[in-house]
């Protein structure tokens, strides 16, 4: 008799530890599930908050990456400092200190997209059962990250020039947040934009309480018509607590994954700590020929292609509406960003409308996944900017295939 006869069978294994409470919590992003919906190219696709492909200035971003690399491979392709390229954040300064928001290189962090900016932040200030106010609905990616930091979320009224500054000044005296996040300009979803009285409300309401302002602005710069308003982090009141967050994902390339955040000195620091557990520093690559590209070519000059070519799209998009959505539907016209937000009449579901769409080769986003607080199924959130105008009628034509059948 051997000795393992004697010893018997192997116990069996124990299991591995559960996942954080926080990962088991906080569910996929209903947006990329749809995505993975969408890939086939019959597809037209109102979904994804893309930028697109075919107006990307090519040649100038390969220009830029060739020149850092001919002349300064060594410094490149090394490690970097975690604050960022000082010549990117000089280029971000001069940008934001044109639009009327003085900014020096020191007060910028260099971040992977505006999205890590939004991680930091909520590292650096939330505790878990610290409150968050938020627009409703709001930026679904901002709900999984306050998430995740096990957060509080308490979605505040809006309408359709954003949210309420009367029932924020009731909600933040009725749940003592410790911050605010908006998108108040061209707003994911409802492409909104928050006029200025309401700004200067909403910045004197941080003052008085004693919050933070967390302003998010990566589509602020695809203005198409009407005129700049202010940024809150330009206004008096709100100077010494609102961080601004920004990106190059909508203006310069999404795959290039750079953004920056904005923020007073104490704050900024310890963002700077937290991304050194993270990730250390962004691509110094990257950061290197965005730095050159700012630089030696002309932003604005593709801006104002870009701009042209999204707002031929919106109208296509917005003046087929009618004709695509049941009767009694309602929707919004924004003067830039991405996003239109439509209603389909009581009684509706988009998201259960939506695999019928997917069926028909078209597909847009439910709204109900970006309300913090109870969800109105009967939105929708519509993105014109990656198909031309013809490609968009034909998605409208197959859209009304779907959304008016029964009507």
């Amino acid at each position: 008799m051997t000795s393992s006869t004697l010893a018997g069978p192997a116990p069996a294994a124990a299991p591995a530890p559960p996942l954080a409470a926080r990962a088991a919590s906080v569910g996929a992003s209903p947006v990329r599930e749809i995505l993975a919906l969408t890939e086939r190219p019959e597809v037209i696709s109102f979904a994804g908050g893309l930028p697109a492909p075919e107006l990307f200035d090519t040649e100038g971003v390969r220009a830029a990456f060739d020149r850092v690399l001919a002349e300064e491979p060594q410094r490149v392709l090394q490690y970097s400092t975690t604050e960022g390229d000082p010549a990117l954040r000089a280029a971000v300064a001069d940008r934001l200190t044109g639009t009327g928001l003085p900014t020096g290189p020191a007060d910028l962090l260099v971040t992977t997209g505006s999205q890590q900016a939004l991680t930091l932040l909520a590292t650096a200030l939330l505790e878990p059962g610290d409150t968050v106010l938020v627009e409703n609905p709001t930026y679904l990616a901002a709900l999984q990250c306050f998430g995740f930091a096990g957060a509080r979320v308490v979605p505040v009224s809006s309408d359709d020039e954003g949210i309420d500054p009367g029932a924020l000044a009731e909600a933040v005296e009725r749940e003592r947040p410790k911050l605010l996040y908006l998108v108040p300009t061209f707003q994911n979803p409802t492409g909104r934009t928050l006029p200025l009285a309401r700004r200067q409300a909403v910045a004197e309401v941080a003052a008085r309480h004693g919050l933070w302002l967390v302003e998010d602005d990566p589509y602020g710069e695809l203005r198409f018509e009407g005129e700049p308003v202010p940024r809150l982090a330009s206004l008096p009141e709100a100077a010494d607590r609102t961080v601004l967050m920004g990106s190059f994902s909508k203006v310069m390339s999404p795959g290039m994954r750079l953004g920056w955040l904005r923020a007073p000195g104490a704050l900024r620091r310890a963002c700077v700590i937290a991304k050194q557990s993270f990730d250390l520093h962004c691509s110094t690559v990257d950061q290197a020929a965005a730095a050159r590209y700012l630089t030696e070519h002309d932003l604005d000059a593709h801006l104002d292609r870009v701009r042209a070519s999204y707002r031929q799209r919106r109208d296509a998009l917005v003046d087929g509406l009618s004709a695509a959505l049941p009767p009694g539907s309602t929707w919004n016209r924004p003067e830039g960003g991405m996003f239109v937000w439509a209603r389909l009449p009581e009684g509706h579901d988009a998201t259960a409308l939506l695999r019928e769409a997917v069926t028909h080769d078209v597909a847009y986003v439910p709204g109900a996944p970006f309300f913090a607080g109870s969800p109105d199924p009967a939105t929708l959130r519509l993105s014109f900017t990656t198909h031309t105008p013809d490609e968009i009628r034909e998605g409208l034509r197959r859209l009304g295939t779907v959304l008016r059948a029964g009507s």
